[in-house]
Parts: structure tokens; sequence; C-alpha cells
């Protein structure tokens, strides 16, 4: 569905939904609510026992407002009932398992019933529909396929739509760039860090932008900065929306960009969010930063009641311009299990990605390296500058170390080292960019 406001094509996938009366937006979470706790009660143990250490019962739960009353979850109980001890259906009812990558223990597991994936396909398909897919696009999907939920969670919504879908997967860089330019691909499914990949290596090879047909790109699965955006944007001249989801709440699909840009929004018909003080778990006040909080009401393989994403943002419930009344999510600013602790300051990475992007002159390629000598916490800082200013004479090279350190002590209260290196030294990834190096022996 198409319509005009302001002069720009606003779509919707499920516009019943999408723009639903706030009021009985609530209505309806209340109703799911109440029905998701009654299932995991009575068919998931771990959620039986935690209600019952808490002196609940699911008559205690009888809207929305009652939400605050029940447990968290986090990844470690999912890792503790591993792999199957969270599904609240039969091993037999579940036609779908994905799982994380697992790198700091055993994955999380997540099962989706025949249901779950409808659902799933039709969260997709609203997602890449509010970012301007439609089902004359040619869509191609960079992002892994496999046990990952953002191959797989991308395809099915395009298909929903009806879009022409090209499931290439991540790597193989030049064949990508071959693929997009012969096959007329106008929208780019990938992490931001590799849509700069792709941009830089298509430099390389000596491909201008005007040989490819590319409108739009759809990236997620990593915190970036507006800075990274205006940086994709302008090597690859196409608009970059950001997509939001984590595998255990369903994966892609939870919350998208609308044209506007103005925040992601969180489909509230399926999940119900909440900002909490990540060391205190106290629900914040609209507009405050803190941790994202998730609860699904329509999953029934894996149901999540008050998940901690460990993302932090903030949450904005004014309508939209787009029309939908959906609430918006701020861009994730960092994570709590991603940011590091120097010297007692709390540093994410986005916002040293804020900093670079602002300052210009260099490559949006950074890393941190934390490291322990005599016992102090000491940050240094890699960022990559171009071929042309790593050639250039030492003093400009001088004024710009002097420049970057002191705006990142100045945003941080923090003193750093910041090292300017040659490009192609940081390396790339195919998937989630690596934005920090921890040496401490904490």
């Amino acid at each position: 569905m198409y319509e005009i406001k302001e002069g720009v094509a606003e779509m919707y996938w499920d516009k019943a939904h999408e723009c639903m009366e706030r009021e009985q937006l609530r209505e309806l979470q209340s109703r799911r609510l109440v029905e998701t706790v009654r299932r995991v009660y009575h068919n998931v143990p771990y959620y039986r026992q935690r209600m019952q250490e808490m002196g609940l019962v699911p008559e205690d739960i009888n809207g929305v407002e009652d939400l605050h009353k029940l447990p968290f979850t986090t990844k470690q109980d999912l890792r503790d009932n591993y792999p199957y001890g969270t599904f609240a259906v039969p091993l037999s009812e579940i036609v779908r398992i994905h799982a994380s990558s697992g790198t700091t223990g055993k994955p999380t597991v997540v099962g989706y019933t025949r249901k779950d994936i409808i659902t799933w396909s039709e969260l997709m398909a609203r997602t890449l529909v509010c970012g301007g897919t439609t089902k004359d696009s040619v869509i191609q999907i960079a992002y892994g396929y496999g046990l990952f939920t953002g191959g797989l969670g991308v395809h099915y919504g395009a298909e929903r739509i009806g879009a022409s879908v090209i499931p290439i997967s991540g790597g193989n860089t030049k064949r990508q760039i071959m693929i997009m330019k012969d096959f007329g691909t106008t929208v780019l499914a990938c992490t931001p860090s590799y849509a700069l990949h792709i941009a830089e290596t298509m430099e390389e090879m000596g491909i201008k932008r005007e040989e490819l047909k590319l409108q739009y790109g759809i990236f997620g699965a990593e915190p970036w900065s507006e800075g990274m955006r205006r940086e994709i944007e302008s090597k690859l001249q196409i608009s970059a929306i950001d997509i939001y989801g984590l595998s255990e709440v369903i994966g892609p699909g939870v919350a998208s960009e609308c044209q506007y840009k103005c925040g992601l929004h969180i489909f509230e018909d399926h999940f119900i969010p909440e900002i909490v003080d990540p060391e205190t778990g106290e629900v914040l006040p609209e507009g405050e930063e803190g941790e994202l909080v998730i609860t699904t009401i329509t999953k029934e393989g894996l149901p999540l009641i008050r998940y901690r994403t460990r993302d932090i943002s903030a949450l904005n419930y004014e309508p939209c311009k787009c029309g939908r009344t959906h609430v918006r999510m701020k861009k994730v600013l960092g994570r709590t299990d991603d940011m590091i602790i120097v010297r007692g300051v709390n540093v994410f990475p986005s916002q040293i990605e804020s900093i670079l992007m602002e300052i210009g002159q260099t490559e949006p390629h950074y890393l941190l390296v934390v490291d322990r000598i005599n016992n102090l916490d000491v940050l240094e800082i890699w960022v990559e500058v171009s071929n042309k200013l790593f050639s250039d004479e030492v003093r400009k090279l001088e004024e710009l170390n002097r420049r970057i350190t002191n705006e990142i002590q100045s945003a941080l209260g923090l003193s750093v080292k910041v090292k300017l290196v040659e490009p192609k030294t940081i390396e790339r990834s195919e998937s989630k960019a690596r934005r920090v190096i921890d040496r401490r022996k904490l």
C-alpha cells in the first residue's frame, strides 16, 4: 500500500496493525501478554519455577500494567536450559531450529513452530517495506545463511512481499559486486561494516557506482552510528535503513526504521519493549537511555518474558510522520556486554565511531585495544587513514592524531592513546565487525 505524505511515498505492509490506535494496541498487548504468561507457566518448567519463587501465579498478570511484576530472562538462562529447556511446545511441533554462534559459551537455541515462521515472515515483510522494498525490488541478501537468523529471516520476508531474492549469503566480496552489477540488485541486505567493505572493494575493482542499480540498504546485526550511515550513503549512493532484531527474540524483524529515519519502529503487536536501568533493573521513564528489555507476546516455540537484550537504547512514543503508531527505539548506542570499563569509565565503540565520523579524514575502520600495564588500564585506539593522508607529511598526521585524541578524551573524560595506521591494517569482517580487543586479565 502506498500513501503520499509530504512528498514521500509511505508504504505499509499491514497498515491495520502498524497504524493501530494506542489504546487499541495496549488492549491487544494485554490480552496477548496474559495468554503468553499462562502458556509459559504451564509449559516451561523454568518460568514456572521462577514465578513460584516470586510468589506469582498467572492470575496475578491482568495486562501490560503488571508486566513489571514478572521475572527477567537473560541469555545465561537460555544457556542453562540448553538446548530445548525453554521451549513451550514439544520438539515434534518445532519445524525450524536456529542458534547463536556460541562464541562465549554454549549457543542459545531458538525453536520455531510453523505459525512462528509465518509470523516471522510477516514481520520481515513489514521491516523490508518500511525501508522501501517492494515486490519489484531485487534484493541481494549478504547476511549469513545457516544457524544465524539473518539470512533466512530476510529471505522469507522478501519472498512474502514478492521481491526477487538473490540468496548469496556472506563472503566472496568481488563475486557479490559482480552479481550486484549483472543481476541489477536494487536492495542490499548485510551488516553496515560489510557494506563499507563492499564499497571499498568496488573502488579497488574500478566499479563505478553508476554501473549499479542499488537504491536501498537494509543494515543490522551490529550497532552503527549516524556517521557510518552517512559514509555508506555517500559511498554507495543509497538510502541506508537500520533494522533490529535478536535471534532469541525472533531474529531480524523486531524493529525497523521507516524512510524518515527518526528511530526504529518496534512492532508492538508482537513485542512489548521496556527500558530499564542496567544495574538495578528499574523501569526507566520514556526518553531515558538504558537497557532494552523485550517480552514476546505471539511466539509459540520460544516465548520470552522480559528478555534483557543488553542493547542500550531509549524509547519515543511520539507519533511518527510516517503514520505508524508503534513506539520508536533510538538507534542502538552500544551493548552492556560490549561496553568496556576503563578506569571506571564506561566506553562504547559507537561513541568512538561517532567522534571519528564527525572529524572525518579517516577511514571508517577502528579498533579499541585495552590493556593493563603496571596495574593501570590503558586504552589505545587504532584508526585507519587513507593512503593519501598516510603518505602525506608527518606534520599533518600529527595534527590529525592530536585532534582525534583531544576530541575522544574530551568526550570520555579519559586519557587515550590514538594510533593512526595504514589502510587495510584492521581486519575486515563479512559479518559483525570486531571493535574491541581486551588484553586485560580480568
